[in-house]
């Protein structure tokens, strides 16, 4: 069994040729489509605590964007909308839209190019510890550089398993730079974030374009409703930029406490809660 399909029980496993760029995605669950978009450097799997209880309502859609995980490169990467003009095809080619789409980190601004582009098929819009704000500055540009230089993720992947069981391991895999407390994260948690490096074939594009792309100007045409989730303890993306989201989007915030970066992973119960009642409402 591959660390997918153990990391997403009762997912189907897809593959697509779309615009020239072939997409591995999950699918799963009955009810209003709902499409998951992870990070920079992560894969479907980064939602594996969280994608079984949205599936209980919900049919659920999971790619790994063009680069990461088992999806190929795009041919070029001028800026973010090519991710979401995938993404978007993707899920009409499945009939997953009108839809609500969440977004973590990078895949908050796919998530939130896929809206201003395609606002016929996105119904609301969950922003998770979205990037676009401080992932703009000259600062962050160097760091994700550098991360896209070294790529950790690739250097840990071969002692992936033994990392995702050990408090000591996932402290130095993750520590204070992603999670709030890397002891307490779960070792499920760790895997499904550990799980796409090894299959990553370009996130150095995807870097490129993120430091380019700042949406806050485009953030007032946004016709969908919308929901901020943050971790309050979030080391890479402060929790201003939050703020800052949520008074141009006029949308709610709700702030997870003692929570990093991987939110989705560190916190998956009260996002579960939060996006349900959001899209209950």
């Amino acid at each position: 069994m591959t660390d997918a399909k153990a990391l997403l029980p009762g997912f189907e496993e897809r593959l697509a040729d779309v615009k020239g760029v072939r997409l591995r995605y999950f699918v799963a669950g009955a009810g209003d489509p709902l499409l998951l978009v992870h990070g920079l450097g992560g894969a479907a799997t980064n939602w594996t605590l969280l994608a079984p209880g949205l599936a209980r309502r919900h049919r659920v859609l999971i790619p790994d964007l063009p680069g990461h995980g088992g999806s190929s490169p795009l041919p070029a990467v001028p800026n973010m909308s090519v991710f979401a003009d995938r993404i978007a095809l993707l899920a009409e080619r499945e009939q997953a839209v009108p839809a609500a789409v969440v977004g973590h980190s990078l895949g908050g601004v796919v998530a939130l190019r896929m809206a201003l582009r395609y606002p016929v098929h996105v119904t609301r819009l969950i922003l998770a510890a979205a990037a676009g704000i401080s992932s703009t500055t000259r600062r962050a540009e160097y760091a994700l550089r550098m991360v896209g230089l070294v790529q950790p993720g690739k250097l840990i992947s071969p002692w992936r398993r033994y990392v995702a069981r050990s408090p000591r391991l996932r402290e130095l895999a993750f520590g204070s730079w992603s999670v709030s407390d890397a002891a307490a994260f779960s070792p499920r948690a760790a895997a499904g974030f550990l799980a796409g490096p090894p299959l990553h074939t370009d996130t150095a594009s995807a870097i490129g374009a993120l430091v380019r792309d700042d949406p806050r100007e485009d953030l007032g045409e946004l016709e969908c409703p919308c929901l901020i989730l943050w971790g309050a303890r979030d080391p890479q993306l402060p929790l201003s930029d939050a703020f800052d989201y949520a008074r141009r989007l006029r949308s709610p915030l709700r702030a997870m406490a003692d929570c990093g970066h991987l939110v989705i992973g560190e916190s998956p119960e009260a996002c579960l809660d939060a996006i349900e009642g959001f899209l209950s409402a």
